[in-house]
């Protein structure tokens, strides 16, 4: 699964989704992570109201499952959502590789169910009957 940092230091989640000058992408999965791509963005990031800017950025991260940000303003977190990503608000800057080591641990257990839905992202739905319970047993 890959996920999307927002960032203005390359090294923790401290940037707004619409003025982040780098979004950082990592593959992570039970066993490990590790560093995919870093996608720089010009300075001229600042102008609310600019939503030219997000398309770069959701073009960038369109194969992630989840983007962690220090804020995201309302439109952008629609058409993120709408790009079956899911945004994640960190209250404070974050170390990116902090973050990646408690990720690690939940996918290692039982993650919850907005994480098992986001690990299926880019993946066919299956259902497995076997595992179902009759519920009406007469």
């Amino acid at each position: 699964m890959k996920i999307a940092f927002a960032t203005q230091d390359q090294q923790r989640v401290d940037a707004h989704f619409g003025w982040a000058k780098h979004l950082a992408v990592y593959e992570i999965g039970p066993g490990g992570y590790h560093f995919v791509e870093d996608f720089g963005f010009g300075e001229d990031l600042a102008e609310d109201g600019n939503e030219d800017k997000l398309a770069p950025k959701l073009a960038a991260i369109h194969d992630c499952a989840i983007v962690y940000v220090a804020a995201i303003g309302g439109s952008a977190a629609a058409r993120v959502v709408a790009s079956k990503i899911h945004p994640v608000k960190v209250t404070q800057p974050e170390p990116i590789l902090d973050i990646l080591d408690k990720l690690q641990d939940v996918l290692k257990g039982t993650p919850p169910p907005w994480l098992r839905k986001a690990l299926m992202k880019g993946q066919a739905r299956s259902f497995d009957f076997e595992d179902d319970e009759e519920v009406n047993k007469s």
